[in-house]
């Protein structure tokens, strides 16, 4: 009874998934290798390795080569105004235009 409205919604909505077991497959290397990047040498190298799993991981699930992906941003990053950098997320990045 407590998640009566979340099968309402899946029933009205027949593209809806049932489950999150895909992206659930997708995140279990890094959440099973949580324990062995425990000793990262600080909180904050732990919290680095982190932050660049997830980039690597969301760009893998958009479907991006995360190598592309991180050399691209690595290059903007310095440069970028604060206001840019959401463009830069996995989610919303687009390939450089080669000339």
């Amino acid at each position: 009874m407590k998640r009566w409205a979340a099968l309402v919604r899946y029933l009205d909505d027949g593209h809806l998934p049932i489950d999150n077991n895909w992206i659930g497959n997708q995140i279990r290397p890094w959440a099973l290798g949580r324990n062995n990047w425990l000793f990262a040498g600080s909180l904050r190298s732990g919290q680095r390795a982190a932050n660049v799993m997830t980039l690597i991981q969301s760009a893998k699930i958009k479907g991006l080569d995360p190598q592309a992906y991180l050399r691209d941003v690595l290059e903007r990053l310095p440069t970028a105004r604060q206001s840019d950098l959401a463009a830069l997320l996995p989610h919303n990045w687009s390939p450089p235009i080669k000339v």
